[in-house]
């Protein structure tokens, strides 16, 4: 793996709040196309290592690298922040994050929340963003809801919304914090059907889930968490196929 076929790298990442150390010196990376999934309990500290990934959170120790580039930090443990404001928006802007709760603006249609950060972040020419923001509402199947507001979308439409939102600003690579958990099971299918297409398209994405379905179906690495630490990776037909660890062995039984 070299450098430019790495779009994320987190190298003995350190992430504690207080005295809770919930990260305790973890790597993962993703290459351009990989599909790389983090599974584990409630807790174990999967999202936070997203968070960590896209710096929105601060890691204590270890690297974040973003192509090849490292993190530049400044400070020691709890006061260790990243040093180039610059390099953190460039770094975030390419890292997209869906989150659970779609985060969408309820005093803008769908169609200008999916415009508005290429445009006020990025500066990119407006014609040309609501060209591509159209497309991508196709692409997640609501092309038809550009003029809507998002209280009046199921919730299902409105992370779809979230995920246009995020393919608009043309990212290197997107990052899905749980991405159907608050949705009813007849919703979920609409936005995996999705994140599958996305996937078969070769795009770069790190997924938190608890869906292991989808986990197995769309990974090329599945990550394994556990109290902080990786318990086990590896290709999902052998995570899930034929799991070493007896914790992992636990954790499969209690979701099937």
């Amino acid at each position: 793996m070299t450098a430019s076929d790495t779009v994320i790298e987190l190298r003995d990442l350190h992430k504690a709040y207080g005295d809770l150390e919930v990260i305790k010196g973890v790597s993962i990376a993703a290459k351009r196309g990989d599909v790389v999934s983090l599974i584990g309990s409630s807790g174990s500290g999967k999202s936070t290592l997203l968070r960590c990934a896209n710096l929105l959170e601060d890691s204590q120790q270890g690297e974040v690298e973003f192509k090849g580039e490292p993190v530049k930090w400044a400070g020691r443990g709890h006061n260790r922040r990243p040093s180039d404001g610059a390099q953190v928006i460039r770094i975030r802007t390419n890292l997209s994050m869906v989150f659970q709760q779609f985060n969408l603006w309820s005093h803008m249609t769908i169609l200008q929340n999916v415009m508005e950060a290429p445009v006020t972040v990025l500066g990119r020419d407006k014609a040309d963003v609501e060209k591509a923001a159209r497309g991508y509402l196709d692409k997640v199947g609501i092309g038809d809801k550009c003029d809507v507001f998002p209280a009046q979308l199921s919730c299902g439409q409105q992370q779809r919304a979230a995920i246009a939102r995020a393919l608009c600003m043309e990212p290197e690579a997107l990052l899905f914090d749980e991405p159907k958990s608050a949705l009813d099971p007849e919703l979920e299918q609409e936005v995996i059907k999705v994140i599958k297409d996305l996937a078969a398209e070769g795009r770069t994405m790190l997924i938190v889930t608890h869906d292991m379905k989808l986990a197995e179906d769309v990974s090329d690495h599945v990550v394994f968490l556990h109290q902080g630490l990786i318990e086990e990776e590896g290709a999902p037909e052998t995570l899930f196929g034929a799991p070493k660890s007896t914790r992992l062995q636990q954790f499969l039984s209690s979701t099937a």
